[in-house]
């Protein structure tokens, strides 16, 4: 009786074991919203992490987090990094590419709750008065967080996010 339960037990492990590694790695997750602002001037609030705290969600959930800033002000080879609570984790977002009114591009390497490395793009069109914001995050899942994460990524990718954030804080 033993060994048919080891038998199957060990059926069952390489079953979950063979459906992990079957599940692709790529993502790309990606939120839009249209924001009643100039292009121009809600890419001036993404592209200087000094301004995050007046509409990233982010903020909110620790007020408290250990933040610090290096390099130029705002635009490519801007840094951000932070240490915060259980919610938020820590981790380090470098600016890679900053064309005005169209394009931020994001390095983002995560220390914790697990490690990791993706990209995130904030992209901008203009709409008369107003801008369509999409922002997408893209990268790999190793085999961890394939196995935490069976579903997909886009599982932790729920409110807050920054394009559904409170776009009327947008300093004017």
């Amino acid at each position: 009786m033993v060994p048919k339960i080891l038998i199957a037990l060990v059926a069952i492990v390489a079953a979950f074991a063979a459906f992990i590694a079957l599940q692709p790695s790529d993502y790309r997750i990606a939120r839009s919203a249209t924001i009643a602002a100039p292009a121009s001037d809600v890419f001036a609030q993404v592209n200087d992490f000094h301004k995050w705290d007046a509409w990233s969600p982010w903020a909110k959930l620790d007020p408290n987090a250990k933040t610090t800033f290096e390099g130029p002000s705002a635009g490519e080879g801007a840094v951000f990094a932070w240490a915060g609570n259980s919610q938020i984790g820590e981790g380090r977002m470098t600016l890679t590419q900053s064309r005005p009114a169209e394009l931020i591009r994001i390095k983002l390497d995560f220390v914790q709750p697990m490690a990791g490395t993706s990209t995130a793009e904030f992209t901008f069109k203009p709409e008369g008065d107003r801008t369509a914001v999409t922002w997408a995050t893209f990268g790999q899942n190793n085999f961890v967080a394939c196995v935490l994460l069976p579903q997909g990524t886009h599982r932790l990718v729920r409110e807050p996010h920054p394009v559904r954030a409170d776009h009327r804080r947008f300093p004017r």
